[in-house]
């Protein structure tokens, strides 16, 4: 199996993509903003191609396993990211939830500050995780980031 993360529009201080599962829309995902270098405080996921492995440590996987019981058999590890170890596909509506992961929604729309919300995310994690799991049992799953958005880069010297 093979996700698709492909990123669509920046908000303030959010960027919003498409979600694809072996080329068909599963509906949408939210990460911090996506600068054109990694900056404290910004934790998007480099583009690129990673392994989705389940992880049964830790305290989202402790929270996870309270809130989903024994539906849940480990949190959704992004892994191979050098500068985030600990990247997670989870649950949430706005960007200060992702942690440095992906969060996962079936719908969106701008929230009043100039960045975009998630709609039924809880119902779409819970579909994607269902669908990982039972591919993981068969094979390995992937996730590849792209960056289509333009990275906008503030000019220091005008004056607005």
């Amino acid at each position: 199996m093979n996700l698709v993360v492909k990123r669509i529009k920046q908000g303030k201080n959010s960027t919003l993509s498409e979600i694809y599962i072996d080329e068909e829309l599963f509906g949408y995902g939210l990460e911090d903003r996506v600068r054109g270098a990694r900056v404290e405080q910004s934790k998007s996921i480099p583009a690129g191609t990673y392994t989705i492995a389940l992880y049964t440590y830790g305290a989202m996987h402790s929270r996870y396993k309270r809130r989903f019981g024994y539906k849940h058999s480990g949190i959704l590890r992004i892994m191979g990211i050098a500068d985030n170890p600990y990247a997670y596909i989870h649950a949430g509506k706005h960007f200060c939830m992702t942690a440095g992961g992906l969060l996962v929604g079936l719908g969106h729309k701008k929230d009043g500050e100039g960045d975009m919300l998630l709609l039924k995310h809880k119902i779409a994690y819970e579909m994607l995780y269902n669908r990982v799991v039972k591919a993981l049992d068969k094979d390995e799953v992937t996730v590849t980031f792209l960056d289509d958005v333009k990275v906008k880069k503030k000019d220091k010297t005008s004056k607005q």
